[in-house]
């Protein structure tokens, strides 16, 4: 049987997934890395150690196949995004690399807005300036750094120096570079404009593919190393987030992703570049081809389930933890939470908005404030599918993957919320699967990556809105959304006592 392998560079660690015919996983590998954190607000990883731990979990992997490695047909690739890896002129690493998670670029920000204009930012990128986006990372390097960067010749992202590492090609696909703030999102190429405005060398920015696109195969030394057949091709792969959605199956209008992990994402397939969401939504180029998806963030989601766990019920398992919810009404007896622990990203880009729980009284028992945690978290996702339908888009079938999954309570929480059909899918791969399904699609297994979701994905289980729930969700979420404006200015006058 053929096999295809998806390799995940995530933050903490590269998974790789070898995948059959039948999108069955066959073997799955996850090796770990190290964050470097000198500073408050720095994230940064040596890009070898994604190298070195990327060849030892593929080593791992055909040492304990059973199959021919010539089976082995295509590796695709998800990655972390908007991280800054540059490059000198013979395309050896010049620094770590920066991630997506380093808060060192206020500054670079506001400069981009000063000389670029934030109009024209958003008419170009389609998103806003943000610390985690690549563009003010190359900004800083440019001012703090200023030796290093004479000698950069080019700049990638995390998962397009793997790529390079394994292959001597150094390309960037649309996925990643649409989070760069360098891409012209809608015309699908660097934007001169943007270069110049700012100063840097156009020439900087790698050649641009599409994620399905074979860029070459694995090296000899790659080879002799893991054990992989010199006739394994290679394709570009795409962002985590773009892979996660084809992973999902979020291929047609109408299908949206709805991702809990530490963090929550909404993510909605998108058939054109044209829509003006005025930066409320991030707004990037699809791993699908000739597609495009919009995606709202909340910053604190499952992290606000497993705080409320660590502080209340440290002892106990997550199951436990949710155990009673169905006992409990829609609306928590009256208690509702904000789940702003960290700051929030959509709809409110607020540093210093930190959550709330309002409307306590002495009848509220554990249950109704772990319903009510429940209830806020997909309330401030639901913020995110607002702006969507607020645009006109219609979204009837949301796929739900992550720690929303593990409670079916909180499923149909989630439908009721979203007034949509809520689907479970029976094996949750996410990124992963979504690389292995851009191997098997460049590799010609399937003639659309449709195709490939209808036999790689399948349904475990739905969960249908009930009409009486959404009514009384529809009202308890205009309460939620008024949480916000109220405790605002409480929050930033509280911040000098953090």
């Amino acid at each position: 049987m053929k096999h295809v392998i998806g390799i995940d560079l995530g933050t903490s660690a590269v998974k790789i997934l070898l995948v059959n015919q039948d999108g069955n996983v066959v073997q799955e590998v996850s090796k770990p890395y190290p964050l470097i954190q000198e500073k408050v607000g720095y994230s940064e990883q040596n890009p070898q150690d994604w190298v070195d731990q990327t060849v030892a979990g593929l080593s791992d992997l055909l040492m304990n196949f059973n199959g021919d490695p010539e089976s082995i047909e295509g590796i695709s690739f998800s990655g972390q995004m908007h991280g800054l890896v540059l490059l000198d002129e013979h395309n050896d690493v010049l620094r770590h690399a920066i991630l997506w998670n380093d808060t060192r670029t206020t500054e670079q920000c506001q400069q981009i807005y000063d000389v670029v204009g934030e109009e024209r930012l958003l008419e170009i990128t389609k998103n806003p300036a943000l610390e985690g986006f690549t563009l003010p990372k190359i900004l800083w390097v440019k001012e703090n750094e200023p030796a290093v960067f004479e000698k950069a010749r080019k700049f990638v992202l995390p998962k397009d120096y793997l790529r390079y590492k394994l292959t001597d090609e150094l390309h960037m696909e649309y996925s990643d570079a649409a989070g760069t703030l360098l891409l012209d999102v809608g015309n699908k190429e660097w934007s001169e404009e943007i270069c110049h405005l700012l100063e840097i060398n156009s020439e900087i920015c790698p050649p641009l593919v599409d994620s399905h696109t074979k860029v070459g195969n694995v090296t000899q030394e790659v080879i002799e190393t893991t054990g992989l057949a010199n006739t394994t091709a290679v394709f570009a792969g795409a962002a985590d987030n773009a892979c996660g959605a084809i992973g999902s199956g979020i291929l047609e209008d109408g299908k949206t992703l709805c991702s809990i992990g530490t963090s929550g994402v909404v993510l909605s397939y998108e058939a054109s570049g044209d829509k003006d969401f005025q930066g409320q939504v991030h707004y990037f180029n699809h791993g699908a081809p000739n597609a495009f998806y919009t995606m709202g963030v909340t910053l604190s989601a499952g992290y606000s389930l497993s705080w409320f766990k660590d502080n209340f019920a440290k002892e106990e398992t997550f199951e436990e933890l949710v155990a009673d919810v169905d006992s409990v009404p829609v609306g928590s007896n009256g208690l509702l939470f904000t789940p702003y622990l960290v700051g929030e990203r959509t709809p409110h880009a607020d540093a210093l908005i930190r959550g709330s729980f309002i409307g306590m009284d002495s009848s509220h028992e554990r249950k109704d404030f772990v319903r009510s945690v429940l209830e806020g978290i997909t309330f401030s996702l639901n913020e995110s599918i607002e702006i969507f339908r607020n645009k006109g888009k219609k979204i009837n079938t949301i796929v739900s993957t992550g720690g929303g999954t593990k409670n079916e309570d909180w499923l149909q929480i989630q439908a009721d919320v979203f007034d949509a059909t809520i689907i479970k899918l029976s094996s949750e791969q996410g990124p992963g699967m979504g690389a292995a399904m851009l191997a098997a699609y460049g590799s010609g297994w399937f003639d659309t990556l449709q195709a490939c979701a209808d036999t790689f994905l399948k349904v475990d289980k739905e969960f249908k809105p009930v009409k009486e729930n959404v009514v009384k969700y529809q009202q308890l979420f205009d309460i939620y959304k008024d949480v916000y404006k109220q405790t605002k200015s409480l929050n930033d006058r509280l911040a000098t006592y953090r």
